[in-house]
This record gives structure tokens, sequence and C-alpha cells, in this order.
């Protein structure tokens, strides 16, 4: 597992730093070993190797307690499951004797709704425009980004696949206007030159934008849910005037998100530090979402939500792009990337590939890709 020694760990993405931890944890000959989520930062053949070491301590008389979302990885590595909903033991069983669909509604107590949001859109009129984007990261061990090109239509989700630390983030900074670009002609947007345009303006302009770090950067804690809705909302969804706030108009907002996507919290009024991370990252996709953005880029969309919540933020971000959305989606889960996007471009050391339809690629493709291999040639994913 590739790291850099000399890194600040508050540099460091949130995936970089969970590498750090398996590391960490690995090097130590553990007799219990508990991992929550640990396969969201690798690649598909990373995650073999790490399952292979697995069941290596596991035959040596390790312990090994694994927390996970990707069911069809409980399935393949663990021999028993216990199942949790709202803090409380639902169910126990054998995984392998269930389907990942099984064990998906078991931890939401209802009937999933079928998966299957394979759309062929016609390239429609290109929204966004990267040409020849090149950045230097803002942060001491950061990654530069090196003459990305790309393009997303209305009506497409793009897909960007990566192992964290290879420039998400800066790419992500750059999308939104935290980074500048060096020239106002890298980044068009509905053919306006942006590159030099801050966030607010791109806001103004119809863009929305989502971290994937959402304590402290996609949101604040001690604010309410509704101030921070005002946070990303007051422009698109006019909540204040003349610079006062509309606090009817944006408790409403917040009262809106929190109803359409079922976000468990007292109210409105509720502080955001005061949500569990998957309903936290429930309202701030709501936030986005309700305010109809003509292109939106999010990173990490599912990070820590259950089956249930995963579905309906699906749902939500294909009905955007079946109106019309251009949606640029950054994410280190490959099964989401593969079920919802129409493409699909692999990052690696700052170079992103040339994008291609998902269907004409493997996972091993795209995994290797992933670890930086081939990458130097024409950036392209193999045919």
């Amino acid at each position: 597992l590739p790291l850099d020694p000399a890194c600040a760990v508050h540099d460091l993405s949130v995936g970089e730093r969970q590498r750090i931890e398996i590391v960490r944890c690995l090097l130590q000959n553990p007799k219990l070993l508990i991992m929550d989520e640990p396969t969201s930062v690798l690649t598909p053949q990373e995650v073999q190797k790490l399952f292979t070491t697995l069941r290596r301590l596991a035959a040596e008389g390790c312990s090994i307690l694994y927390i996970s979302h990707k069911l069809e990885e409980i399935r393949a590595l663990c021999e028993r499951a216990t199942i949790m909903r709202l803090g409380k033991v639902v169910a126990h069983c054998t995984p392998a004797e269930k389907s990942a669909r099984e064990l998906a509604e078991l931890m939401i107590s209802a009937k999933l709704k079928p998966q299957n949001y394979t759309r062929r859109p016609a390239r429609g009129t290109l929204r966004l425009v990267l040409d020849r984007l090149t950045i230097r990261s803002n942060q001491p061990f950061g990654t530069d980004l090196k003459d990305i090109s790309l393009s997303v239509a209305a009506g497409e989700i793009l897909g960007i696949a990566g192992i964290a630390g290879n420039g998400q983030a800066e790419l992500m900074d750059a999308l939104s206007g935290e980074i500048p670009a060096g020239s106002p002609k890298n980044i068009l947007l509905d053919g306006a030159e942006i590159g030099h345009a801050g966030p607010r303006a791109r806001r103004r302009l119809g863009c929305c934008f989502l971290p994937e770090e959402r304590n402290g950067h996609g949101a604040v804690g001690p604010m309410t849910l509704a101030e921070n809705g005002f946070l990303s909302a007051h422009i698109r969804g006019a909540l204040g005037r003349l610079g006062v706030i509309n606090k009817g108009r944006t408790r409403n907002f917040a009262a809106g998100v929190i109803q359409r996507f079922d976000v468990r919290t007292t109210g409105p009024e509720a502080e955001a530090r005061s949500l569990s991370g998957g309903n936290l990252q429930k309202f701030l996709i709501g936030r986005e979402v309700l305010q109809q953005p003509g292109v939106l880029m999010i990173s990490q969309p599912t990070w820590g939500v259950d089956a249930g919540a995963a579905a309906a933020i699906y749902e939500a971000l294909v009905a955007l792009a079946e109106g019309g959305t251009a949606i640029i989606l950054i994410s280190q889960d490959l099964d989401e990337i593969l079920l919802l996007c129409d493409r699909i471009a692999v990052i690696a050391a700052g170079r992103v590939s040339a994008p291609v339809p998902v269907g004409t690629v493997t996972i091993e493709q795209i995994g290797l890709l992933m670890g930086g291999s081939a990458m130097e040639d024409e950036h392209a994913l193999p045919a």
C-alpha cells in the first residue's frame, strides 16, 4: 500500500488517512483486528491482496471484525454476519448463504427497488469543458493536476475513478473555484470562461458542488441545518435579499431536504455536528440536489451511508441527469460508478485518462489504471 512517510497527516484526504490506519494495524501482528470500510481506498487488485492477508491472519488465530456496506465483500470474506439497524442488532446470518440484495433488505427492513440505472442518452449540448487544465496543489504534499481535458454533456453522468490522494481533492477544488485555473479558458461552463471565477460566481451560473470532506468543508458543525442550507443555497434558492436572510424560507428549504432525503434529526434547528455521518451526508446531498443545478460536481456521494440511503441518493442523481443536469461524480467506489455513470475516466498521479463509455472496459482494466499502470500511454483506458 503506497504511502509517503514524509507527508503530514492533516494534509491527506480521508481515504489516505484510512490507508495509514490499515498499514498501522497490519504491522502490529494483531490478535483482534477491527476494520471499518477498509477497501474504499484500494484498487480491486489491492482488495484481493488485503483479503489474502486477512485470511492468512484468521488462519493464524487472529479474530477479525469487518464492518462494511459492500455486501459482496461481506459474502466473499466473512464466515458470519451480524446486521444492525438504528443501533440495534436485527439479524444474524451466514453471508455466503444470502444474496447481497437479501442482506441489504435486512439492513433497511424494506424491499429494495431494482437498481438498474442504465441510460444511453445521446450526447447533448456540452455544459462543462476542461481544456488542458494544469494546476499546482495548494497543499505541501498534494497532487498537481496535469493537462486535464474532458467534457460533460447535458443529461450525462461522468464518473472519475481513482485511489484517494491522486488529485481528486485538487480536481474538486478546481471545479468549484476554490483553486483558480491557470487561464479562464481552461474551464468553460455553457461556453463561458470561468477558470478564474470563484465558487459564488459559479453558483450564480448554475453550478453546485459537494466536496468529499463533509465536516468542516461541506458543513459547519456548530451551525444549524437551516444555516448550513443557507450557506450553499441562498443564491439559487433565493433564501435572502439585499443582505437579509429570509429565515422562514431558509427553514422551509432545510425542512424540505430533511423530508425528501429522510434525514434522521430533530429538525432544521439541529446543529450539523449532532447528526451521524450518514445523515449529515444525506442532508448535504439534498441541499445541492434541490437547487436543480445545471452542472453538479460531487465527490464520494455515498461515503458512510446505508444501502437504503445510497439508493435514494442514486435515484436523485439519475433524476437530475434525466432533467438535463451534467454531473461529474468523483468516487473511489467502482461499483457505484459502474452502476450510475454513462462514461468513466480514471485519475492517477494528477492525470486523467480519456473518458470511455461504461461497459467497454473491465474492472481489472480500471483497477490497473487506478494503480498508475499505463497511465502515461496516451492517458487512455485500454480498449
